[in-house]
Order: structure tokens, then sequence, then C-alpha cells
């Protein structure tokens, strides 16, 4: 069952290939997904060289994952993308163990993932038992949350003048937002406007950061023209039990998070999460993450921010995200691409990504507003929300001396925050006059 939800282009509509460039295009442009690489590299002390090609595969392993989550998994436009959540956990494994132990860490986890899905059908069940509506909305409330500090901390933070970078970061966003409200007051034009939003965001954004000198396209001359993928790239796999147990409990966790995003995917397109659909969805995500580990990338997840484009631009064709994985294949395979890619200034990207959390905060209101809240439901909803500002606030330096499954948890906001969704819906007692109420998956 399809619901009409302002989206122009649906779900299964044709598009020219043309134009399913341009808006997947802005699907890719939209994507920080070089930022939780660099974070990695940095951690494990990659030289240069190994930090751009450790980059380059996260593109390619990220526009294969998309291809078969949208193609052949879930079905619906969701764009996978490398996992903040896992940061911490392979980056110790990698420093103690070494750069193989994190491949082969992460392939036990990642068939387990999709064996759940099919041919186990397990997932749907446990979702349907564990993630009613009210659940869901809130995990989507909470994606939005945890990652608006994220988007905020890299403008204040990116190299260059904070007053400039607030400055370029307000322009990008102020550009969306007036692209969007155009689309919604004309016709014709507007639905152009609205179309290519987040193009013409990025497009003006980086003129104006140009005028502040923070445009900087000389890394592209360096990069190669060609490189080509290997198998195992940073070493034979190295299969430790610890990592394993570890790495499947985050993989666990990065599951609670996707499906926080695919709950975002179906309100915004109206298309049901059947069991059908929820297990293929498992089954791509687990086949998406093993195929990153191959070729030296790191877990996959759904992308709440492009997620939250769908709501932006009204563009939920799958056709233009299977291009928009296509350009990412590309992206991994021609290095001056996607360096091109990361010269885009950080305050660009992340004023229009403030904007987006914004959108998804929204559509998890959606999702929450039929329900009542009685106090049992202001719990299950407030509290989490109280405890995903409070991690996000929670000094480093609080964490030392934690174990390290302490330490891989709490260093999630979002993780916190829909673990604390998932027991308080579990553990608080239905009311009476809540009794009867349809908990059924979201439609």
């Amino acid at each position: 069952m399809e619901k009409q939800n302002n989206i122009i282009v649906g779900v299964d509509d044709k598009v020219s290939f043309g134009k399913a460039l341009i808006l997947g295009m802005q699907h890719v442009l939209a994507m920080d997904l070089y930022i939780a690489p660099i974070i990695i590299a940095g951690l494990l002390s990659l030289s240069t060289e190994n930090t751009s090609f450790f980059i380059q595969m996260c593109f390619l392993a990220t526009g294969i994952a998309t291809l078969i989550q949208t193609g052949t998994g879930i079905k619906l436009p969701v764009v996978q993308g490398p996992s903040y959540v896992p940061i911490g956990a392979i980056a110790a494994i990698g420093g103690k163990l070494g750069l193989g132990a994190i491949a082969g860490s992460l392939i036990p986890g990642a068939i387990l993932i999709a064996i759940l899905g099919y041919p186990f059908k397990l997932f749907a069940k446990a979702v349907r038992k564990f993630i009613p509506p009210l659940v869901g909305g809130t995990v989507i409330i909470i994606v939005g949350i945890s990652l608006m500090p994220v988007g905020m901390n890299s403008i204040y933070h990116a190299e260059g003048k904070i007053g400039d970078n607030i400055l370029i970061a307000a322009i990008s966003a102020g550009v969306l937002v007036l692209c969007m409200l155009l689309g919604r007051k004309m016709h014709g034009v507007g639905t152009f406007f609205r179309l290519v939003s987040v193009l013409l965001a990025i497009a003006v954004g980086t003129i104006a950061a140009s005028l502040f000198g923070q445009v900087d396209f000389t890394p592209i001359k360096e990069a190669a023209w060609f490189s080509f993928p290997s198998l195992f790239p940073f070493g034979k796999p190295v299969f430790d039990i610890s990592a394993i147990i570890t790495v499947a409990f985050v993989y666990f966790i990065i599951l609670i998070e996707t499906t926080g995003t695919w709950f975002v995917v179906s309100t915004v397109t109206g298309k049901e999460l059947d069991e059908q659909r929820l297990n293929r969805a498992s089954f791509g995500e687990g086949l998406g993450c093993f195929v990153g580990a191959l070729f030296g990338s790191t877990p996959m997840t759904g992308y709440s921010s492009n997620a939250g484009l769908l709501a932006i631009t009204g563009v939920a064709s799958r056709v233009v995200v299977m291009v928009a994985g296509g350009i990412l294949i590309c992206l991994g395979l021609i290095p001056k691409l996607s360096t091109a890619i990361t010269c885009i200034p950080e305050p660009v990207i992340n004023g229009i990504f403030g904007i987006v959390c914004v959108a998804i905060v929204t559509n998890g209101m959606k999702v929450i507003q039929p329900i009542i809240i009685n106090d049992r439901n202001m719990m299950i909803i407030g509290i989490p929300i109280l405890l995903t500002i409070a991690v996000t606030i929670l000094p480093k330096e609080a964490l030392a001396g934690t174990p390290d499954w302490v330490g891989y948890i709490l260093s999630s906001s979002m993780t916190v925050g829909a673990l604390a969704t998932l027991l308080l819906n579990f553990i608080i007692p239905e009311e009476k006059e809540a009794k009867g109420v349809s908990t059924e998956i979201i439609a």
C-alpha cells in the first residue's frame, strides 16, 4: 500500500538516464561518506597513500552495497555508506591485532546479518516484535538529533575562520531552504528548484567558500586517473574470536541504526515495510557489508542523510539511487573524481546536512503523531532523547578505563538512544487504555 507524501518522482517511476544522472549526483554530493574513513585512517596511523586508497575503496564498496540494497535487497531508495558506529571498535582491533584482523572480524558478522534475513527469515519477526511505530518513530527522531552535532562541530572545526565557516554554512543551508519553499509555492519552475535543490545549494555554497579562499582543487592534479581494486588490500584476514564477537555485537547496533533509516524511507515514500521487504533488507545489508570487508572498506549502513534528501527533493526513485550507486563505483575506480568530491568545503556540506537532519526529525514526528502520548509513551520517547543528548556532550575522558564494549556503545549517542528506546518499550508495562492500539510496523 502506497501513500502520497509530497513525492514528485515515485519509487518505481521511470526516469530518463540524463535526469537520473543529475539527481543521482545530488545524492552523492550530499554524502559525507569520506569522513568516517578519514577518522579511521587517522586512528590507525595509515600513510597518506594508504589513506587515499582506503577512502577510494569506501567509495567503491558504498556503490556496490547501494546497488545490492536498492536493486535486490529492500528495493527502496536507500543509499548505503560507511557507518560511524564501528569506528572505535575498528580502530581498537586494528591497533591491537593488525589491519588483517579488521577484515577477519567484519566477515563473520556480515554473513550472520545476511542469513538472519535469508534463509532464516528471522529479522522481520524481530522487528515486528521489538520495533512498533512508537519505537520506530522515536529512533528516527534520535537519528536526526544525534547527527545534528556532527554537522555543527564539522562547521566549527573546519579549516578557516569560524565566522567565515558559519556564514558559508548559512548560505548553503539558506539556498536549500529557499529552493524547498519555491518548490511548494510555485508550479513548473518550483518543481525544478526542488528537484535540484541540493545541487544548487552546493554550487552557491562552494562559490561563497571560494570568496573566502576555502576552495582548493589542486589535489585533483596529483590524483591518478585509474586505480583498480584488489581483495584484502591491507593483508590477509586474521580471524580472532574476541574481535569477531565484538564486531558481531557492533553489527547488531548498526542494524538498529539502519532500521531507523528504513523507517524514514518508508514514511517518506509511503511504501510498506512488510516481512519480505525487511528480510531482504537484512540480507542486502549483510551482503553489502561482506563486499565492503573484501575490498578493505568498513561496515555499510543505510544513510539517514540521503533518506532525508527524499523528503527535501521529492525524488524517491530507485533508478536515481541505483545511478548514484553507479557513480560511487566510478568514484572508487577513478581517484581524480573521488578527490574532486572531497574538495568541496566542509561548511558547505554540513550546512546542507543540518537541514537534512531537520527533515529526518520531522519525519520521525510524523510517525508518532497518531500515537496517544500517555505517561508510558512519554517516557519511551523522552528518556531516550535525553540520553542521546547526554551521551553527545559526554566528555571523552569519562570513558577512560571503561571496558572496550562499554566504550563502543557510549561512543555513539545514536546507539544509546536506540537501545534505550527498545528496552523501555519492552520493560514498561502497557497502559490499559493503550491496549488494542495498533502496533503494526509502519506502513
